[in-house]
């Protein structure tokens, strides 16, 4: 995961086996061993969120709105 800014509903402890780094002006956590089926966003105000698929970058402001409830469902 990378963040560039700390907020609501952010990860704010590690668990076994993550690490904690910086890659410039990002907060990166490594080490996710985790499978989700579905993942559930509010899509912020003042920082956008970001869903990255094969090398492109899609705004989840641009596509859905501020304060839109969205959930990503893998199928």
């Amino acid at each position: 995961m990378r963040f560039y800014s700390f907020g609501a509903g952010m990860q704010s402890d590690l668990e076994e086996g993550q690490t904690l780094s910086r890659d410039g002006d990002a907060v990166v956590i490594s080490g996710l061993n985790r499978t989700f089926t579905e993942l559930n966003y509010i899509v912020g105000t003042i920082s956008d969120h970001l869903l990255l698929i094969n090398g492109r970058s899609i705004s989840l402001r641009e596509l859905c709105g501020r304060n839109a409830h969205v959930t990503l469902r893998i199928r």
